[in-house]
């Protein structure tokens, strides 16, 4: 009842606050049977929409539609809305998708707004390929905006993608709201939502349950704005990894506040190769974050090293000016706090502030290695006092 108040809202706005076209992809031949294939129905609404020079909407109804990799071009005449109420559904042969990079690719458009509906990668088989250590493709990402601005993703849902969720790439003026991501928390490389060389991106009151980081947060990303979501199953908030190459730009200017963390293999983390590396990290303020039962609530890494073929350098990539404030809740692991940083580019200006982490088996340890910083209020693990190495006012 709720879906349907909702599309008969929508249709009224449309119609008495403007002119412009619908694209029902039915009537342009789609059909939700969940077989027949209706990827050149919403290729076609496309290029209607694109060539307007008016606002256009397409419009995708109730049912299921089977869709094949595809990509909407711009840049296009006028804004758009795609507003689906219906599911998309890929093919059951992985390989169709596998092979592809990308199922649904926006790139180079400016003013979209994909609203509601739901993304059925159906990725079970892909990740069973995987892990049974076949030679398998390379996977694709369930929805992907390349070169895109000023652009909003809401009430979106995505199941089962064979890898990353949702990308966000070179792209300026963001909104990802009210959206909703699912996957096993062992279905591999499923990341919820990737951001990289993008600014402006925000990511607000949406659930992310993953089996690898809920949002991670790529080289180039610049004034990133997180806050009330809600990650678990899945690997934390990932600034990272870095120092996949030399030449990296950096990460500045991310928030990430008023969130919960439950039983996810990490809380809070920046993470690097130790390699060397012109990136860094900087102005990076977590608040109001509660953790439950997390096994690594707050981590700095600089010896990220996933597959053991670790290159055993240091890092360079250098991690200034990140605070830690009114964090709070359970830690699954007995060292709660752990900044491992490169000991050529050690960490400068952590702070601390009202840091409250127990552990129901025992004290709680904290460790640091090559951090510098500064603490404040309750800190919890107070053993943080005695490794940190503080800088002092001048």
């Amino acid at each position: 009842m709720a879906n349907f108040i909702t599309s008969i809202l929508f249709f009224l706005f449309t119609f008495l606050s403007s002119s412009h076209a619908i694209y029902n992809v039915v009537s342009l031949g789609a059909k939700s049977d969940g077989t027949t294939d209706s990827t050149k129905s919403l290729l076609k609404a496309w290029a209607l929409a694109c060539s307007s020079a008016k606002p256009e909407t397409i419009y995708v109804p109730t049912g299921r539609y089977l869709l094949k990799p595809v990509q909407f071009r711009g840049p296009c005449k006028n804004r758009i809305v795609v507003r689906i109420d219906g599911t998309l559904v890929a093919p059951s042969d992985y390989r169709v998708l596998g092979n592809s990079n990308s199922w649904l690719l926006f790139i180079k458009v400016t003013g979209l707004s994909v609203i509601g509906g739901n993304l059925d990668a159906r990725g079970a088989t892909y990740w069973a390929c995987k892990t049974s250590g076949r030679n398998c493709p390379a996977g694709a990402r369930s929805i992907t905006f390349n070169y895109a601005n000023d652009v909003v993703i809401s009430g979106l849902t995505s199941i089962n993608s064979q890898i990353t969720h949702v990308v966000v790439n070179g792209c300026s003026n963001v909104m990802v709201r009210g959206v909703k991501i699912v996957a096993p928390d062992l279905s591999p490389n499923t990341d919820g939502i990737h951001v990289q060389f993008s600014s402006g991106v925000t990511i607000t009151r949406s659930s992310i349950k993953t089996g690898d980081d809920c949002v991670s947060i790529g080289s180039g990303t610049k004034n990133l704005w997180i806050d009330r979501v809600s990650c678990g199953p899945g690997h934390g908030i990932s600034i990272g990894s870095l120092a996949k190459d030399k030449n990296e730009q950096g990460v500045q200017n991310v928030t990430v506040k008023d969130s919960t963390l439950t039983g996810t293999d990490n809380g809070l983390r920046i993470k690097s190769w130790a390699r060397p590396s012109n990136g860094f990290v900087r102005g990076v303020l977590y608040q109001n974050i509660i953790m439950n039962n997390v096994k690594n609530p707050i981590l700095i890494d600089q010896k990220y090293c996933p597959n053991n073929r670790c290159p055993k350098q240091s890092s360079g990539v250098k991690i200034s000016q990140v605070t830690y404030r009114n964090i709070k809740g359970t830690s699954a692991t007995q060292v709660a706090v752990k900044f491992d940083c490169s000991s050529s580019n050690p960490c400068r200006g952590i702070r601390l502030e009202d840091v409250k982490l127990t552990y129901q088996k025992g004290a709680v340890q904290s460790s640091c290695v090559n951090a510098g910083g500064t603490a404040g209020g309750l800190v919890m693990p107070a053993d943080y006092f005695f490794h940190l190495v503080y800088e002092r006012n001048s």
